[in-house]
C-alpha cells in the first residue's frame, strides 16, 4: 500500500492553496494521511479527490474550529500506524514522540508540528514527520511517501521545491542595506 504523508499545510491562514506538486506527487497513492494543521477542510476535500484521507487535529486547527480527532490509529498489513499532530515542546522532541507511540501502541507514528521532515527509528518504533509543503521552518518544503508491502516499510521524503523561510525573506531594499 502506498500512502501519502502530509502535515502543516496551513491553507487559508498562511497560504492560499495546496501546491499542485503535492497533488501530482500523491496521484498514485492508496491513502493520504494528514498529520494536522490543515487549517481548512478545503485541503482535506482536495486530497479526498485523489484517495481516502485520514486526518487529525493540529493546534492551529483548534484555533480555526476544525473538529477533527486528536489521534487516529489505522492498521496496514498487521502494522499499527498512529497519527497525531505531535504537539510536544520542544517541537519534534523524539523522546516525547516515542512515548506517545508507546502510549498509542503503534509500530509507526506519523506527526507534524515541527514543519521539518524527519525519519527516526527508536527501538522498534518508526517516527515519521513529513514536514510542510507550504511553510517549512529552516527546511525544504516536503511530503513523504510511505510504501508498505507485507511488513516491509519504505519511506521517501519528497522535496517539493527550494527552501522557504519567511523570516529570511528580505525585500530588495533590505538586502541592499547589507551590501
Amino acid at each position: 500500500m502506498l500512502i501519502g504523508l502530509i502535515a502543516d499545510t496551513h491553507v487559508n491562514d498562511r497560504v492560499d492553496k495546496i501546491p499542485e506538486l503535492v497533488l501530482k506527487t500523491f496521484k498514485d497513492v492508496d491513502l493520504i494521511i494528514h498529520a494536522g494543521d490543515s487549517t481548512s477542510l478545503e485541503v482535506l476535500d482536495e486530497l479526498k479527490k485523489i484517495a481516502p484521507v485520514t486526518a487529525v487535529q493540529g493546534n492551529m486547527d483548534r484555533a480555526y474550529g476544525l473538529k477533527l480527532p486528536k489521534t487516529q490509529i489505522i492498521t496496514v498489513n498487521d502494522l499499527k500506524i498512529g497519527v497525531a499532530h505531535g504537539e510536544v515542546y520542544p517541537r519534534g522532541d523524539e523522546q516525547q514522540l516515542y512515548y506517545l507511540a508507546l502510549e498509542l501502541r503503534v509500530d509507526i507514528l506519523i506527526t507534524g508540528h515541527s514543519h521539518q521532515s524527519s525519519i527516526k527509528k527508536i527501538k522498534e518504533i518508526l517516527l515519521l514527520n513529513p514536514g510542510s509543503p507550504t511553510v517549512p521552518v529552516l527546511a525544504d518544503p516536503t511530503v513523504m511517501l510511505l510504501n508498505i508491502k507485507n511488513e516491509e516499510v519504505d519511506v521517501e521524503v519528497v522535496k517539493l521545491g527550494r527552501p522557504v523561510c519567511k523570516a529570511l525573506n528580505f525585500n530588495q531594499e533590505e538586502k541592499n542595506k547589507f551590501k
